[in-house]
C-alpha cells in the first residue's frame, strides 16, 4: 500500500470522513467559532483559504502524504473542524497525527479523545504502523498538554524548524506513540472516553 486508503472512521461520538469540496462551507463556519485563524501558534486556515486547504489536502493524498477528514460530530452532524495523517511515509511504517482545528463549542469535549482514538487504532491495528508522531508548537502549551493526556511521549525539541505564517521562526516539540505502547494508549483512552458518557 504506497497511501492511505480514503475510508471514514465512525465512533460513538465523532465520524471521520475523507475530507472534499462538499465539507468546505461547514469548516468555514467550524474555523469561525473562535476565530481560530487568529491564534499565533497554529496554522488553522481563514475562510477565505479553505477552497485551497480542501484542494491542498486532496493532492497531499494522492501523493501519498496522508490523508484529511472532516471531523464531524454525531449528535448534531455538524462539521466540528478537520485532522489528518500527514508525513506519512508507510514503507517505513510511520506517520504523524496533526493539524486538528476544532470549533471553539466542540473543544473540551470527547470528540477529539475519539477521533485520535479512531485514528490510532487504524494506523496500528489495520495499517500496523510501528511509530505515530505529533509535532506542535513549544508555544502551544494547550496542545502540548493534550497530546500528553493522550498517553505519546515527548522526543525533544526540533529547534527553529518552522517558519509561521506571520514570519515568525518556530521550535516544535515532537512526541510519539510507538506500537508496543498502543494496547496502554488504547485502554488510557477508552477510559478517558467511558468517564465522559
Amino acid at each position: 500500500m504506497e497511501r492511505f486508503e480514503a475510508i471514514a472512521l465512525e465512533g460513538t461520538h465523532v465520524r471521520l470522513e475523507p475530507v472534499g469540496p462538499e465539507h468546505r462551507d461547514a469548516l468555514c463556519e467550524a474555523v469561525r467559532d473562535g476565530s481560530l485563524w487568529s491564534l499565533f501558534y497554529t496554522m488553522v486556515p481563514h475562510p477565505e483559504e479553505m477552497a485551497a486547504f480542501v484542494d491542498d489536502a486532496a493532492a497531499a493524498h494522492a501523493a501519498g502524504d496522508g490523508l484529511t477528514f472532516a471531523t464531524i460530530d454525531r449528535k448534531s452532524g455538524d462539521v466540528a473542524g478537520s485532522t489528518r495523517f500527514l508525513h506519512s511515509n508507510l514503507g517505513h511504517r510511520r506517520t504523524e497525527i496533526g493539524f486538528t482545528f476544532l470549533a471553539e463549542r466542540f473543544q473540551r469535549t470527547p470528540i477529539n479523545t475519539e477521533a485520535k482514538l479512531l485514528m490510532l487504532a487504524h494506523a496500528f491495528d489495520t495499517i500496523e504502523l510501528n511509530r505515530v508522531e505529533f509535532v506542535t508548537d513549544y508555544l502551544n502549551t494547550n496542545s502540548r498538554r493534550a497530546i500528553l493526556r493522550l498517553g505519546a511521549k515527548e522526543e525533544g525539541v526540533l529547534r527553529s524548524h518552522v517558519v509561521m505564517p506571520d514570519g515568525r521562526v518556530r521550535d516544535s516539540v515532537l512526541f510519539s506513540i510507538l506500537r508496543h505502547e498502543w494496547p496502554g494508549v488504547r485502554q488510557n483512552l477508552e477510559s478517558k472516553l467511558g468517564a465522559a458518557r
